[in-house]
């Protein structure tokens, strides 16, 4: 008997569309964003499993106490070992006297971990699609052009949006000192290169902003 062949079903993407903002803050155009990048499947696990990485990556680890070899004093046997009717004691920094060492108590650390790349840049494009399925990400039609250190000039742009409030992630595709001087004064504000922003800053945030260009930089760095 001849089997039957199984229907293969091919899962249509949704193709993202949004709206494109001048600098002055108008609606200027329709843009297709990369449904590979800003469209996938939403991984929540692994988004969990980044953010716990990059918080430990975060932990100082100096948490420091003494053992009681480590506590000055307590060299001399308090009282003798017999006939005083008291409990035997060698040293008044046993860890069972007030002002004793401490037993296994935390120690100096490194709490960093590693994941590898590809989980990283799955973990990235999650997040960006589930920022983008919020419509949580703003695009605008160009990078804005900074001659000279100017925070007004950034703080007019974010007004013009309606987001200078909020906790924005801005990324850019090169470098550019003048752009990072005229941000930093900005509460709320994260600059970040197409090359080096993460999941955790991607997800602390609540608006992702960036230009047609700094898109087709994010897609050329994931794909």
């Amino acid at each position: 008997m001849k089997k039957r062949a199984k229907n293969k079903t091919t899962k249509k993407i949704d193709v993202p569309v949004l709206d494109v903002y001048s600098l002055s803050g108008k609606k200027v155009d329709k843009f297709k964003l990369d449904p590979d990048v800003f469209s996938s499947h939403i991984n929540k696990p692994l988004l969990h499993q980044l953010i716990v990485m990059y918080r430990a990556n975060q932990r100082q680890g100096t948490a420091s106490t003494k053992k009681r070899g480590e506590v000055r004093g307590g060299g001399k046997k308090p009282w003798r070992q017999k006939g005083t009717g008291r409990a035997r004691a060698g040293s008044i920094r046993s860890p069972l006297w007030r002002g004793g060492g401490v037993v296994f108590g935390p120690q100096p650390r490194d709490f960093g971990y590693e994941f590898p790349k590809k989980m990283k840049r799955l973990a990235i494009m999650s997040g960006l699609s589930a920022k983008t399925k919020d419509k949580e990400v703003m695009v605008i039609e160009k990078d804005p052009e900074v001659s000279q250190p100017k925070t007004s000039q950034i703080a007019k742009l974010l007004r013009a949006l309606k987001v200078y409030n909020k906790r924005i992630l801005f990324i850019y595709p090169k470098r550019n000192d003048n752009l990072i001087r005229s941000c930093r004064n900005i509460e709320n504000l994260s600059l970040r290169l197409s090359d080096d922003f993460n999941v955790y800053d991607i997800l602390s945030n609540t608006r992702i902003l960036f230009s047609r260009e700094t898109h087709d930089a994010i897609v050329k760095r994931l794909k």
